[in-house]
This record gives structure tokens, C-alpha cells and sequence, in this order.
């Protein structure tokens, strides 16, 4: 338990780190793009990856999660500067559905009445998630933060995908194939930084170097955690996803909510409590099956 309340701790730092970064006027792209060059140091001295037996390594989805990574690190970024902590940690926590549906329409299992019964509710939650009613003046801001908030909850969900795949293929470490993904992360989104450098759209700023380690340090440790609570918890696999997503959602409301004064309307915390509901249909639909 001691390591998901870590994993949730630096989950949570990331989004406040995000959070922070308007007030200080931190250039996010700059913070991500660094970010991934401490995760690639973190990588290599926590896990020692080794590379061997790639002749058959999943090539096309380490390349497509070089490029999903950062953009949507970028999206999730601003969806938090637009929306706020809650409605990004749980559009991002409700993600789980996509592998689920996933599962049914690509693998071919069998989607039973109370897994979409889970789905059904969460989709629910995203709706309620929405600040539907705005100002005509901040109508366009209502738009964006739909647009924000869907495109988390798909691209996280392709995301989980891909590293279900990556860790499917056993011939190479889960660990050397992160390693990889975040390589490829770093050398995209340093190739975007030096093309807006000298197209002067951006100005380097060698501090952000140090930013991007801290966010990097917290964006590792969730995962370090995160694997620490799966080999600790080896034969309870859905407790450890229900507690870290639940706990996320919760723990960022409370941030959000009491820290950085985010207003929620009824509907809101309404789809919140949907979320935390719909996560334990899915994690663990025995509870429900009558």
C-alpha cells in the first residue's frame, strides 16, 4: 500500500507541477521536452535495461508511443491550465475504458452486462465532467475544454494499448522497452524545440532544464511505484489499479479543490462520484454479479 500512496503522490505532483506552470510562467513545451531526458537517466539507473533479442520487437508502436507521449504530456498540460486538476486527473483515470473496449473489438473477448454496465457509467462521469454552462463570453472555452478532456480519455486509453502490447512481448524487458519509448519521446520533442529555437517561435531558456528534471523525477517515480505496488501485489493486480486510480481522482480533487480554489458545479462532483463507481465495476465486476 506504502507504494501506491507514492505512485499517487507523484501522479498527483505532476498535475500540480502543470498547474504551476502559468503562474510561473514556465514554458511547458520546454519542461516536457527535458522531462523525458531525466526519465531516460531514472530508466537506466533503476532498471539496467538490456538490449537484447529486438528481431522481432514491436518497432511501429515504440515510434507511435515516441510521438503519443509528449503530445499528449502538451495536451494534458493545457487541459489542466483550461479545466483545472479534477477534470484532467479523472478524464485521464476513466481512460481505462478504451483497453476494455479495445479488448472486444480488436482481441475478440466476450463484453458481459456489468463491464459495459461500468462503461456506460463513465462515459456518463466525462459528460458530467463538462463545464456545460458558461458566459457567452467564455462559450469557446467551454468548447476547448471538451475538446481537452475527450482527447485525454482517447489518447491516454490508445496509450495504455500500446503499452499492453510493448509488455506483451516478452523477448524484451518491459523495463528496456520504456527505455526505448522514452528515448524516442526525448529525441521528438527535442527535434520540436530546436525547429521552434531557430524559427525564433520559442526562445531556449537553460532553466527549464532544470524544471523538466523535477517534472521527469515525478513523472518516473509513478511509474517506479506504480511497477514497485504490481510485484508487491503481484496476485492482486486489480486492487492495485482501482486504489492508484481511485486515489489519484480523489487526492487530485482535494488538491484542486482546496489548494488551487477550482470551482465545480453539482454536475461536476456528481461525475466524479460516477468515476470512482464505474472504477470499481470494471476492476472488479464480481462485487456486482448477483
Amino acid at each position: 500500500m506504502f507504494y501506491i500512496f507514492l505512485s499517487i503522490c507523484c501522479s498527483v505532483a505532476v498535475s500540480v507541477l502543470l498547474k504551476l506552470a502559468k503562474r510561473y510562467q514556465i514554458d511547458v513545451y520546454q519542461a516536457i521536452t527535458w522531462n523525458y531526458s531525466a526519465a531516460i537517466f531514472l530508466t537506466w539507473l533503476f532498471f539496467r535495461p538490456h538490449f537484447a533479442g529486438f528481431q522481432d520487437a514491436p518497432i511501429f508502436t515504440y515510434l507511435s508511443l515516441g510521438v503519443l507521449l509528449p503530445l499528449l504530456f502538451i495536451i494534458i498540460a493545457a487541459s489542466i491550465s483550461l479545466t483545472g486538476i479534477v477534470r484532467t486527473d479523472v478524464a485521464e483515470r476513466l481512460s481505462l475504458f478504451i483497453p476494455v473496449l479495445s479488448s472486444y473489438f480488436i482481441f475478440g473477448e466476450v463484453l458481459n452486462g456489468i463491464k459495459i454496465t461500468g462503461i456506460s457509467i463513465g462515459i456518463m462521469a466525462m459528460l458530467c465532467l463538462i463545464p456545460w454552462k458558461q458566459k457567452r463570453a467564455v462559450r469557446r472555452r467551454s468548447t476547448n475544454s471538451w475538446l481537452y478532456l475527450s482527447t485525454i480519455f482517447v489518447g491516454m486509453g490508445v496509450i495504455d494499448v500500446l503499452l499492453k502490447q510493448i509488455a506483451k512481448f516478452t523477448a524484451v524487458p518491459f523495463t528496456t522497452s520504456l527505455f526505448i519509448v522514452f528515448t524516442l519521446a526525448f529525441l521528438v520533442a527535442f527535434l520540436g524545440l530546436m525547429y521552434m529555437v531557430f524559427t525564433k517561435k520559442m526562445r531556449f531558456s537553460w532553466p527549464h532544464i532544470l524544471i523538466g528534471w523535477v517534472l521527469g523525477t515525478a513523472n518516473f517515480g509513478n511509474i517506479l511505484f506504480n511497477i514497485k505496488a504490481h510485484q508487491a501485489l503481484a496476485s492482486h493486480p486489480s486492487t492495485v489499479f482501482s486504489i492508484m486510480d481511485i486515489g489519484v481522482i480523489v487526492a487530485g480533487s482535494l488538491v484542486g479543490l482546496f489548494i488551487f480554489r477550482e470551482k465545480l458545479s453539482r454536475l461536476n462532483v456528481g461525475g466524479i462520484i460516477l468515476a470512482i463507481i464505474a472504477i470499481v465495476i470494471i476492476y472488479f465486476p464480481q462485487i456486482f454479479n448477483f
